[in-house]
């Protein structure tokens, strides 16, 4: 257990390094642990990272940024590693190559079992842009759908970053020795790329961007109804699970509750909007405050993106609303 366990990020490929010594609150009620840099200058730290042992070896690395971040270091998704008796999964690896090698050297503290897989939940760069570090070195980077035609085809701001090079299209069971992990097909959030992962004996659930736990969601490419239907099904198969967000603190199915209510009134704002006959331009105008129920939301920044993606869907949908 993490009582045992010293954690120590050393600093790999680099001939002569002076360790910043930074804390990294590891789990709840556990003592603080002391790391050191990892590789060239990225640090838990500069990266904003905090590592926590959601169960027994499964870690979530949580970011801590808002949005857009203050710095290029800082990661702005969350990532997980998955050790079995024989092997590690990697999930979401960060947005830069020095980011997915502080991801590997996390992991060579944690276990001398190699990295068999890499998951990307999504296409978006802030959790595929580290692939080319794990593919250089020969291994599986899995990703659904249309995943790589997007990043090839530069969508979303993806130019240069690396495809996943196994495409998984339907539930999939990975084995990491004896243990499993279960890869399911979500759909919402990333037009056709969306995954999450599930661990059964840890009971813990990697979301990817199907969850913002106290972040406003990016809704770019969206399509809420979806998003909606696919949050009442993990809640229904999932109601025990420890959650892993794409974005903000691990939760359980109160954060999965929370995003589908959040969905369920913006769907009802747009009703009234569509009732009243207003333009986008008059919503964008006269709802451009965060209301105060999201008021402590991080990414508050992409507000208004919202906005605009419920406009389009909900009032010009004919399609019979998933509320009241």
């Amino acid at each position: 257990m993490l009582k045992r366990l010293k954690i120590r990020l050393i600093v790999a490929m680099v001939l002569a390094a002076i360790a910043t010594i930074v804390p990294i609150a590891i789990g709840q009620n556990l003592n603080p642990v002391v790391a050191q840099d990892a590789p060239k200058v990225t640090s838990f730290q500069s990266a904003g990272l905090q590592l926590q042992e959601v169960a027994s070896g499964t870690y979530a690395l949580i970011a801590s940024t808002d949005f857009p971040p203050a710095s290029p270091a800082a990661a702005i998704a969350n990532g997980g590693i998955v050790i079995g008796s024989d092997s590690v999964l990697v999930i979401d690896p960060f947005q830069s190559a020095d980011l997915a090698e502080l991801m590997i050297a996390t992991v060579k503290t944690l276990t001398d079992k190699p990295i068999r897989y890499v998951l990307n939940t999504h296409y978006h760069s802030d959790h595929t842009g580290g692939n080319s570090v794990f593919v250089k070195q020969e291994i599986p980077v899995l990703g659904r759908g249309v995943i790589r035609e997007y990043i090839q085809s530069g969508k979303n701001n993806t130019n240069g970053i690396t495809p996943p090079t196994v495409i998984v299209n339907s539930q999939t069971d990975l084995w990491l020795g004896d243990r499993q992990v279960r890869i399911e097909r979500v759909d919402g959030h990333s037009a056709g790329t969306d995954l999450v992962a599930y661990v059964p004996d840890a009971k813990v659930l990697f979301t990817g961007d199907m969850v913002f736990n106290k972040r406003i969601p990016y809704t770019g490419d969206s399509d809420l109804r979806q998003w909606q239907g696919s949050l009442y099904r993990l809640i229904a198969v999932y109601p025990e699970a420890k959650v892993v967000p794409g974005h903000g603190d691990v939760t359980d199915v109160s954060g999965l509750q929370a995003q589908q209510a959040y969905f369920s009134w913006l769907e009802r704002q747009a009703l009234e909007w569509k009732a009243q006959v207003l333009t986008k331009e008059q919503v964008l105008e006269r709802f451009a405050k965060v209301p105060d129920a999201y008021k402590d939301y991080k990414f508050k920044g992409i507000y208004s993106l919202n906005l605009e993606s419920a406009y389009e869907q909900f009032t010009r949908s004919k399609i019979i609303p998933l509320i009241p």
